[in-house]
């Protein structure tokens, strides 16, 4: 039986890194992410992100039809799960893949020397700069088999990974678009019990579209009650008509935890609390049950361990001591003026629906009767 590990009261460190990488050069794309993941390993992260296609780049274009870029893709995420090998911690990165003679985009997802599964990209963008059809077909859901190493290891959208000794920690993955459909794998991800998702990204630089990015992931991780860490392509992608900025995310439940720079490539940290998250889930009673779904679904359920205590040190996050109350003086009045507002209206209601011409109020000099009167 496995031995529960502890999480530190239910928290998990998690990173989102953007690597520089070369286009087409996968020697040094795999350097650059396994120098990162040990950089991720010495600060105590459980669950390490990095962009789509990181180890060619995302704009190779029409090199993506060449044996050899996937050739050396292969090699390169060989090398990442060697490079994994005695490390406690799981490892989202982004390669292109071939199955069945057809290319795909997929996350692939490493542990301690092992590749656990393999989460393609559904929702292929072919408009405006994105050219994505031209190279790739849109990834399965319902897992299948896929050839590796003499072996096989499952391929699919609903693929979930499971740590057998952490409570409450089960990953979902999508690939950049994924997120930005009406529909996102997400949704239902969450709803077969995710509770935090992670996404392999290389979403370009438009005026305006970073505080959209950020809106959008804040907003999944509320609707979604989950964490959410998200990892963008950055410097060293740009070799056409693109630019990528490198914005980083981890959000946790409609909060944004921490947030790279943009046009420097980083890796941020950050704790997610999953006692929160569940303990939220639970509350609800709109959110579905996981296991149900699963099976209506065809989940396909990817076991893994953890070994080591989590979260060891300074906690990567700020606990406010006056949660309700905002800084800021101006977001200050205006909560306090709605309070006042939203009660004001309660009390007009019910003295205009019993008619009532006259009110009597007893002022104590307490706390309850002063608002009271002040409404």
């Amino acid at each position: 039986m496995e031995a529960m590990i502890n999480m530190r009261d239910g928290f998990i460190r998690v990173a989102a890194a953007t690597p520089k990488v070369r286009v087409a050069d996968t020697v040094f794309n795999g350097e650059q992410v396994i120098r990162l993941m040990e950089e991720g390993y010495e600060k105590g992260a459980k669950l390490m992100v990095f962009p789509e296609l990181c180890l060619t780049a995302y704009t190779c274009g029409d090199l993506f039809s060449q044996q050899t870029l996937l050739d050396g893709a292969l090699e390169a995420l060989r090398q990442v799960i060697r490079a994994t090998a005695g490390k406690d911690m799981l490892v989202f990165v982004g390669l292109p893949w071939e199955r069945g003679g057809k290319l795909y985009n997929v996350a692939a997802a490493v542990k301690d020397g092992k590749l656990l599964g393999l989460v393609p990209k559904t929702n292929l963008p072919n408009y405006q700069e994105f050219y994505e059809a031209r190279h790739f077909c849109p990834g399965n859901e319902i897992p299948v088999e896929a050839a590796w190493e003499g072996g096989t290891v499952p391929m699919g959208a609903n693929l979930l990974f499971s740590c057998k000794n952490a409570p409450g920690l089960m990953i979902g993955a999508e690939v950049c678009e994924d997120v930005w459909v009406p529909c996102p794998p997400s949704i239902r991800h969450c709803m077969a019990g995710a509770t935090v998702m992670v996404n392999c990204s290389a979403s370009d630089e438009t005026t305006g579209k970073d505080a959209y990015r950020r809106e959008l992931i804040c907003g999944q991780a509320a609707r979604l009650v989950c964490g959410y860490v998200y990892a963008n392509a950055g410097e060293g992608e740009s070799t056409q008509d693109l630019v990528f900025g490198g914005q980083n995310l981890i959000a946790e439940n409609g909060t944004c935890l921490a947030q790279s720079r943009r046009f420097v490539n980083e890796t941020i940290y950050a704790d997610l609390d999953l006692e929160r998250l569940t303990g939220e889930r639970r509350r609800m009673t709109t959110f579905p049950a996981g296991e149900e779904i699963r099976r209506a679904d065809h989940y396909q359920v990817v076991e893994f361990s953890f070994s080591e205590p989590d979260c060891s040190g300074a906690l990567l996050r700020t606990v406010d001591p006056a949660p309700f109350v905002p800084h800021d003086q101006g977001q200050r009045s205006r909560r306090c003026e709605e309070i006042l507002s939203i009660q004001a209206m309660g009390l007009k209601k019910r003295l205009e629906h019993t008619s009532c011409s006259h009110a009597v109020i007893g002022i104590s000099g307490g706390l309850d009767s002063t608002l009271a009167l002040l409404v």
